[in-house]
């Protein structure tokens, strides 16, 4: 395996370490901001590329008491050693290369989590409803910080849609591969006869956009606000705090009632729509890559990502790698 890389990688970790104790770097806060963010995203594959030199050390010096002659007492006992650590080296190997794999810029960025009733009415909005619930507790379970800021709400407790802020280190990057239809196949709580339905879902992970990322006019957007609905006491429900943010050129809309003051979910609704109109522009970019491909995807029933079959047996499987498993209510 050659090393020149992780090298690199290793001096450029240790060159930061130095920066990040001048008192000139901690004076300007911007750039002692960025140099940990590297510092930080360096370290995992810095300490893999140090037990692999630590494991490939430790092979040398038992090669080196099997190739004496005077040491043969410990032969035997450096032969296992040898083996355990070759099996180290050959883990460790296949560690790097995929902490070598260029990730993707916006991994590390917060997540507006989109979910929208499709195909199924009521029933595909009490599955929306299940959605939201499992991915706020996978959330949860990362320890990640977790707020509602718009949804829709139906009469039996379903979301026609519901939009989800999830603020946590690499959010992105676990959460973005679950974009797509989801399509659930059970007996609805609303059918009386007991007849297996099917319905789907579509669920949008969109990165929270930058700054930097999204120059918006301010004369291209149309702010409206109004009553939010919902729990929330007679201050959210009695004052016009919620807000609906329109940018006119693309009709892309983003809207906020979870906060209790307009100006906070102006600002909330602002994110979110730098958040849409950023993913618009990656896609069209990818679409003119595409087309020069030649490339064409079908977006039709059927090109769902993942089902949720509840009835006549239990299943969810990932239509993309073809994995599933049998426990639908662990999964859930």
């Amino acid at each position: 395996m050659k090393t020149e890389k992780l090298e690199a990688k290793e001096a450029r970790f240790l060159s930061i370490e130095d920066q990040l104790s001048d008192p000139s770097v901690i004076a300007n806060q911007t750039k002692w901001r960025a140099l940990s963010k590297e510092h930080a995203e360096l370290s995992e594959i810095v300490q893999k590329f140090r037990e692999y030199k630590e494991a490939n050390k430790r092979c040398q010096d038992l090669k080196d008491i099997l190739g004496d002659n005077d040491m043969k007492e410990l032969h035997d006992l450096a032969k296992e050693e040898l083996k355990e650590a070759t099996e180290e080296i050959v883990c460790l190997e296949k560690e790097i290369r995929v902490l070598l794999i260029p990730k993707d810029p916006n991994d590390n960025r917060n997540v507006i989590l989109e979910i929208r009733a499709g195909t199924g009415g009521d029933e595909a909005a009490l599955f929306a409803a299940d959605l939201i619930k499992m991915y706020l507790k996978f959330a949860e379970s990362r320890g990640w910080k977790t707020s509602i800021a718009d949804s829709r709400e139906t009469d039996l407790g379903g979301f026609k849609e519901v939009t989800c802020l999830i603020d946590g280190q690499n959010a992105y990057s676990l959460l973005k591969f679950e974009s797509g239809v989801h399509r659930v196949q059970r007996v609805p709580e609303t059918e009386s006869s007991g007849r297996v339905h099917t319905s789907a879902v579509t669920v949008a992970v969109l990165p929270e956009a930058q700054d930097v990322d999204v120059d918006i006019d301010m004369k291209d957007l149309r702010i409206d606000v109004y009553r939010a609905s919902g729990a929330g006491g007679q201050h959210i429900n009695k004052t016009s705090s919620a807000v609906r943010i329109t940018h006119i050129p693309t009709n892309t809309v983003a809207a906020c009632q979870s906060e209790r003051s307009q100006i906070q979910n102006r600002e909330t609704a602002m994110r979110m729509l730098k958040s849409k109109l950023l993913d618009m522009k990656e896609k069209e970019q990818k679409e003119k890559i595409e087309d020069l491909k030649g490339e064409q995807k079908d977006i039709a029933w059927g090109s769902q990502i993942r089902s949720y079959v509840f009835c006549p047996y239990t299943m969810v499987k990932d239509h993309r790698t073809n994995y599933e498993v049998g426990n639908v209510e662990a999964v859930m």
